[in-house]
């Protein structure tokens, strides 16, 4: 069931609406909320919509690396795995 939730980013209410649990929401966007605060502080004074394009940028860039080790990892799984299962065989 969706619910609707009001977050602060940056000074600014939103409100989200989602099926996800309420800590949930409010856990991604304190992150997203810290991402922009942590590039405000670090660059020089910019509009919030550059500050907010940057965010998303880093925070895409964040997602594509652990999906990418994500996929690696499983990958490494599945050849142990079928490596395992071989050996497992050969003794039977």
């Amino acid at each position: 069931m969706k619910r609707s939730l009001n977050v602060e980013i940056l000074g600014q209410s939103f409100t989200v609406s989602s099926d996800a649990e309420e800590s949930y929401i409010l856990r991604v966007a304190s992150y997203v909320n810290d991402k922009m605060q942590e590039l405000s502080r670090a660059s020089k004074p910019a509009a919030k919509s550059n500050v907010a394009m940057l965010t998303a940028l880093n925070i895409a860039d964040e997602y594509h690396r652990l999906k990418e080790a994500h996929e690696t990892m499983v990958r490494r799984v599945n050849q142990l795995s079928k490596e395992l299962s071989a050996r497992l065989s050969e003794e039977a």
